[in-house]
């Protein structure tokens, strides 16, 4: 029901191309990973989001645990039938919501401070210990534990063809003492939910170990050792990973460096373009992040470099587009640039019709699923001597 096969590795890096079975489908690989953390991928519908050339998407435990509850999904058949997506899946833990809730992460949760319905001030993530994660729902501030055995329960009754162990995501700024501690303490947690999913699966689901250890090699590899020789299925890549971009880069070509190569690594939560470039030349083989449905909500387009005066994306909410007839871009097959011009979708967005965010989501998926299709060829047509395929598919898009 499950394996992952390789179908070309790179003589010039440690790119490759492979094949990740699952009883719901085939992926090939390198391959993006889209969000639809509560369920949905925001603002697009899942045909939309299936006729943009999508293969995998990936939902958020800790999110559907709270609404509508994991056991009402359960009973509508899995996030499949839940969705109506019936491709490959994969879950994540709530091990990053530690991370965010606690020390600090992305939009209203910064200050690990609830949301809405008058917790506005009250800290939401309460207790590490042992045991789990102490939580206060966001969304009624009910205190709610979570542990490796019940995040795992979750991700059963979720049905996602991948799952990830439950982990804590540590920051960049603490100190040695405390990552250390933390990455065994995540050591300890992805053991009991390796043992939870042994002894209570049926076999219609893998686990992904996480690597942690922060910005210290000594500690990726310890992290990365005790994934090795556990039965995990394949790898994901998460933590800090530094301070800056160069950082970031070093530290995921370390740590993959140290990952039993017979199987399948993942890369937690990055979505630009040159750093999935780079990724890929480190052999990663899957990615995922919010950031091309997200920021079509607020008008930003990606495009190739060299359509956008050297970057990879345009805002079309910018009034110089007002009279722009155009598509978003010239070589884009998607249902978006086939129909509308950056004129229309400009007016979308200056009317505040929810629409423009929806039509530049469809050009954004298309687009990252487009990349990945160039990045899989370019390793695929490398011959090794004279065809630097490869290098030809990073300058037409990144330069």
């Amino acid at each position: 029901m499950f394996s992952f096969k390789l179908i070309k590795q790179s003589s010039k890096s440690k790119a490759r191309v492979g094949r990740l079975i699952t009883p719901n489908g085939i992926i090939d690989t390198p391959a993006f990973i889209f969000c639809a953390t509560k369920a949905d991928v925001k603002g697009v519908t899942i045909d939309q989001v299936r006729n943009a050339g999508t293969q995998i998407i990936l939902s958020n435990a800790y999110h559907l645990m709270l609404q509508p509850g994991s056991s009402i999904i359960k009973k509508s058949g899995g996030l499949g039938k839940f969705t109506g997506w019936n491709g490959p899946m994969l879950t994540d833990s709530g091990g990053f919501q530690i991370f965010s809730l606690g020390h600090g992460g992305v939009a209203s949760e910064i200050k690990g401070i609830a949301r809405c319905n008058g917790f506005k001030n009250k800290k939401t993530m309460l207790k590490i210990s042992e045991e789990g994660a102490l939580f206060r729902s966001y969304i009624d501030g009910k205190k709610i534990l979570i542990t490796p055995e019940i995040s795992m329960k979750i991700q059963q009754d979720l049905g996602a063809d991948l799952i990830v162990s439950f982990d804590e995501c540590t920051p960049f700024h603490v100190d040695k003492k405390y990552t250390k501690e933390s990455m065994e303490r995540s050591k300890r947690w992805g053991l009991r939910s390796l043992n939870y999913i042994n002894e209570t699966g049926d076999g219609t689901q893998k686990i992904l170990a996480v690597i942690q250890g922060g910005v210290y090699k000594d500690l990726r590899e310890e992290s990365a050792d005790f994934a090795n020789n556990h039965n995990f299925f394949g790898f994901a890549i998460g933590g800090s990973l530094g301070k800056t971009e160069q950082e970031m880069r070093d530290i995921v070509e370390m740590t993959n460096s140290m990952l039993d190569k017979s199987r399948s690594v993942h890369l937690l939560g990055i979505g630009g373009i040159e750093d999935i470039f780079y990724g890929v030349m480190y052999g990663i083989d899957t990615f995922d992040c919010v950031s091309p449905t997200r920021i079509a909500r607020h008008g930003m387009a990606i495009v190739k470099k060299k359509f956008c005066n050297g970057k990879n994306y345009t805002d079309l909410s910018n009034s110089i587009y007002k009279e722009d007839c155009s598509p978003i871009s010239e070589d884009c097959n998607c249902y978006t640039c086939q129909s509308f011009s950056r004129s229309y979708i400009n007016h979308l967005f200056k009317g505040k019709e929810s629409l423009g965010g929806s039509l530049i989501s469809i050009h954004n998926i298309y687009t990252m699923n487009r990349l990945m299709t160039d990045i899989r060829n370019g390793i695929i047509n490398d011959d090794g001597n004279t065809n630097n395929a490869m290098n030809s598919v990073y300058k037409d898009w990144c330069v």
